[in-house]
């Protein structure tokens, strides 16, 4: 592995720990529920990428498929919490 690919995942790693602090702090603290599931879908696009991230660092696949399983459960999640605040109930 190069320097250059090293540092620039170790720095990808640090900005996408701190992003989803943030993330975190929105979804603790957001005023709305509307706030809320918009923090928590940054929170799983911003694990899947770490695991996508920590996929090419140790250069296994058993990340990548991890990575697919937090954005399946991540969309299907999104999507009942929309209906849920849409509608009131998930299943007609």
């Amino acid at each position: 592995m190069t320097p250059v690919l090293f540092w620039s995942l170790k720095l990808a790693l640090l900005l996408l720990a701190v992003a989803m602090l943030c993330a975190l702090y929105r979804l603790l603290a957001g005023p709305t529920a509307q706030d809320r599931i918009t923090a928590l879908d940054c929170l799983y696009i911003n694990g899947m990428l770490m695991m996508l991230v920590l996929g090419i660092n140790y250069a296994s696949a058993v990340y990548f498929e991890a990575a697919m399983l937090i954005a399946l459960f991540g969309f299907v999640g999104s999507t009942a919490l929309a209906k849920f605040l849409l509608r009131g109930e998930v299943i007609e």
